[in-house]
C-alpha cells in the first residue's frame, strides 16, 4: 500500500465539515462561479467579433466546460478529507489528485462534446470542433492540465488555512486544559496549607482561652466556606479576596495577641476587581512566619491596594526582621509566581524584597480597560 492509497494515520481528524468552515466552502463556489462567468463572458466578447457567430454558441462553449468541470471539482471537495493528513507534504498531496487527471481528461472531453452535439442536434444544427481530433485531444488535455493545477492551488491553500486553523484552536484547548490543570495542582497545594496553620492555632488555644477559640473556630468555618468556593472558581472579586486575608488576619492576631497590628489601606472604587482566588493568602501568612514569629517586639503590617500605572498594586508589607535571601523563593511565593504566570503571562509580577523598616511583598495585575 502506497502513500496516496493507505488510509489516514490513527488519531488524524479528516472531517472535511470541520476543516473546511461552510463561509471557507461557500466562498470557493462563490469564486469558481466567479471565475466561470469571467469566462463566458471573454468568450462573447471574442466570439461576437465574427458576424457569423451566434450569441448563444460562445455560452454554450463555455457552459458546457463549466457543468462539467463544476462536477469534477464537487467531487474534488467531497473527497479533499481523505487528504487531509498530507497537507504538510504538498508533493504527495498534489499527486494524489493528480494521479486521476487521464481520467479526467478522458470523461470532461467526452461529456463536454457530447453536450455540443447534442445541444447542436436539438437545434437541427450540425457541430464542428475546431482542427482535427487529434488537436482536440491535445488542446482540451492542457487546457484541463492547467485548470486543475489553478484550482488544486486554491483548494490546497484554502484547505492549508483551514487545518491550520483547526489546529491552532486544539492547540489552544490543550493549553487552556493543561493551564487549568495546573492552577487546580497549584490551588489543591494553597487550601490544606494554610488551614492547616489555622487549626493549630486553635488548639494551641483551646485549653487555654475557651473564648478566644471559640472566636477562632467561627473565622476558621468562614475561611473553610471561602476555601470551598474557590475550587469552583479561579478568580474571585478583589472584595472577597481581602475578607479571605482578614479573617485569616484575625485568627493570627488572636494567636499573637498585642504583638501585631494591622493596618489596611484599600482603594475602595477596585473592590469589584476580579483576582485570583487565595493569592493573598501565602504572602500573609509569611509575613507572620518570618515577619512575626521570630520576635518579640511589635510588628505593624500594611496591606495596601490601589491603582498604579494600569496596574492594580496590592502590596503586604510588615516592620521587623528582614527576610533572609533562601525565604524570597519559598512554596508561597513560588506557587503566586506561577499562578499569576499562567493566569497573566508576563504583564503580571510578584516582587519580594527587603526595605529599611521591613519586608514588602508587591503583586502587580494588569487592570482591564472597563476599570482604568
Amino acid at each position: 500500500m502506497n502513500a496516496l492509497s493507505r488510509p489516514p494515520p490513527a488519531g488524524v481528524h479528516t472531517d472535511w465539515s470541520e476543516t473546511f468552515p461552510p463561509k471557507t466552502l461557500a466562498a470557493l463556489w462563490a469564486l469558481w462561479t466567479a471565475f466561470w462567468l469571467l469566462m463566458i463572458g471573454v468568450a462573447i466578447e471574442d466570439q461576437l467579433r465574427n458576424p457569423l457567430t451566434r450569441w448563444w454558441e460562445p455560452i454554450l462553449t463555455e457552459g458546457s466546460s463549466a457543468l462539467v468541470s463544476t462536477g469534477w471539482m464537487w467531487l474534488a471537495v467531497r473527497v479533499r478529507g481523505r487528504r487531509a493528513p498530507y497537507l504538510d507534504k504538498p508533493l504527495i498531496w498534489f499527486a494524489s489528485y493528480l494521479r486521476w487527471l487521464p481520467l479526467v481528461c478522458i470523461t470532461w472531453i467526452t461529456a463536454v462534446y457530447a453536450i455540443r452535439y447534442g445541444a447542436y442536434a436539438a437545434m437541427g444544427r450540425t457541430y464542428e470542433p475546431q482542427g482535427s481530433w487529434g488537436f482536440v485531444v491535445v488542446y482540451e488535455s492542457l487546457k484541463v492540465t492547467y485548470n486543475s493545477g489553478l484550482w488544486l492551488g486554491v483548494l490546497f491553500g484554502i484547505d492549508s488555512y483551514g487545518q491550520w486553523q483547526l489546529q491552532w484552536r486544539r492547540l489552544l484547548q490543550t493549553q487552556k486544559a493543561l493551564a487549568e490543570a495546573q492552577l487546580a495542582r497549584l490551588q489543591g497545594q494553597l487550601q490544606p496549607h494554610f488551614l492547616f496553620n489555622a487549626l493549630n492555632t486553635v488548639s494551641a488555644l483551646m485549653h487555654t482561652d475557651v473564648a478566644r477559640a471559640d472566636r477562632l473556630v467561627a473565622a476558621l468555618g468562614d475561611l473553610l466556606r471561602i476555601s470551598l468556593r474557590s475550587n469552583e472558581h479561579e478568580m474571585t472579586p478583589l472584595a472577597e479576596e481581602l475578607r479571605t486575608l482578614e479573617l485569616y488576619a484575625g485568627i493570627m492576631i488572636e494567636r499573637f495577641r498585642d504583638r501585631v497590628t494591622v493596618d489596611w489601606q484599600i482603594d475602595q472604587a477596585l473592590l469589584d476587581i476580579p483576582v485570583p482566588a487565595l493569592l493573598l493568602q501565602p504572602l500573609l501568612e509569611n509575613v507572620f512566619k518570618h515577619g512575626v514569629e521570630p520576635t518579640v517586639a511589635h510588628v505593624r503590617i500594611i496591606i495596601g491596594v490601589r491603582r498604579e500605572s494600569g496596574s492594580l498594586e496590592i502590596v503586604i508589607s510588615n516592620s521587623g526582621p528582614l527576610l533572609a535571601p533562601e525565604h524570597r523563593d519559598g512554596v508561597g511565593f513560588r506557587n503566586c509566581r506561577e499562578r499569576l504566570g499562567i493566569i497573566y503571562g508576563d504583564t503580571a509580577s510578584l516582587r519580594v524584597c527587603n526595605e529599611d523598616d521591613g519586608v514588602a511583598a508587591r503583586v502587580l495585575i494588569p487592570l482591564m480597560d472597563a476599570v482604568q
